[in-house]
């Protein structure tokens, strides 16, 4: 892997970078596009997460882009602040992760430009909303099921991901006080007991395992894997040091063994593992059709995650994996469905054989890589250095 010629990566970030110029006006009121083909529609949580590799390109087209969005976003926040899944429609409401998402990207964008009183109503207002997510009125911030980037699966109550998200946007944005109470309280355990007699509260931290649950609330939780949550939890900091070796060493064994038993084609890691299977106690009859193993959130390969999980390796100091983990996401974003193209940079990847399952030229799949790129190859992680 050593051998590979960063050549190969620099035509990869060129081709990035024509996804996101290809992508970046769309038919709705001139706003970025999703996917070049398939999602013709600005969806929020995709743009939003994708500022993090405009920011590194420099690219003034798509830093213009990204400041209309961000400004069509504010334009159509909700009385309370919620921020809509759709950029061009305030009627199109629900999601747990935009608000959150739409917060950490004005923080990037401040520092981008140095406007750091940008948007600041909308920010106060977003912040609020984001309070309010909170049932016991305290840090951690809950959900509804299929309300996050995973529309076809199940995560109740405190979602790992989501909080992940606003421990960050409040790091970012200077809320260090309110950051580390909300470090705190998903550093507790999770309840194992079938009551709680004592009324403790509940935590992401997993008893036997290094890495954080996927969700917990109340008695309940799943011990399931988050790539996209640990990731982030690794990358923001939230994580400490010895537990975000133990996450990326327990990733390491726990892919080996998926690749032994003929469950994953490549030493990158799914979305999400173990694979919840049709006799689970955990699967939904509706996974038949949307999300079987090794698909879609139930254990696809998805670009734009494992290049945070690269950005996370960076992070902690494992430069030497990163680059062969970036070597292999370059591999992979080379297929499409469309075999007329060099680069696909699909949606997903069936786990089992790594092929592209999704829509191909994904605006955040591009973007992720340019990010991931750039972690790498200056052994930095911008924007997450607080």
């Amino acid at each position: 892997m050593d051998k590979r010629n960063w050549t190969e990566i620099e035509q990869a970030k060129s081709a990035a970078l024509e996804v996101l110029l290809h992508n970046v006006k769309g038919p709705y009121d001139g706003l970025p596009r999703t996917a070049a083909w398939g999602y013709p529609e600005p969806y929020t949580r995709d743009l939003m997460i994708s500022i993090l590799g405009v920011a590194v390109s420099k690219n003034e087209q798509l830093l213009t882009a990204m400041e209309k969005t961000l400004l069509t976003l504010a334009k159509n926040q909700s009385l309370r602040g919620n921020i809509p899944s759709l950029v061009h429609d305030p009627d199109n409401r629900g999601a747990s992760d935009t608000t959150p998402l739409f917060l950490l990207a004005v923080g990037i964008f401040r520092k981008l430009t140095h406007k750091k009183d940008f948007l600041d109503q909308e920010v106060q207002k977003a912040l609020t909303w984001m309070e309010y997510q909170s049932p016991t009125d305290e840090y951690l911030i809950a959900q509804q099921p299929t309300s996050d980037w995973r529309d076809e699966q199940w995560v109740l109550g405190y979602g790992l991901y989501v909080n992940t998200l606003t421990y960050s946007y409040l790091k970012i944005l200077g809320y260090t006080e309110r950051a580390l109470g909300l470090q705190d309280a998903m550093e507790h355990f999770t309840i194992t007991t079938p009551t709680n007699p004592e009324h403790l509260h509940e935590g992401m931290m997993l008893k036997q395992k290094p890495y954080y649950a996927l969700w917990s609330y109340k008695i309940y939780n799943s011990e399931r894997f988050d790539l996209l949550g640990n990731s982030l939890a690794i990358l923001s900091g939230l994580a400490s040091e010895k537990r975000a070796d133990e996450i990326i060493k327990w990733i390491e064994n726990y892919c080996d063994i998926m690749i032994q038993n003929t469950d994953l084609a490549l030493k990158l890691a799914p979305n999400f593992f173990p694979f919840i299977l049709p006799e689970d106690p955990d699967w939904i009859p509706r996974y038949t059709e949307y999300n079987l193993p090794g698909d879609y959130h139930n254990g696809g390969l998805w670009p734009f995650i494992t290049a945070l999980h690269i950005a996370a390796l960076v992070r902690v100091g494992k430069l030497k994996l990163a680059r062969e983990k970036l070597f292999l996401l370059t591999d992979l974003i080379k297929k499409s469905r469309n075999k007329d193209l060099e680069y696909g940079f699909n949606e997903w990847y069936k786990a089992q054989d790594g092929e592209p399952m999704g829509q191909d030229w994904q605006t955040w799949s591009a973007s992720l890589y340019l990010y991931a790129a750039a972690c790498v190859e200056t052994n930095t992680t911008p924007f997450f250095i607080f």
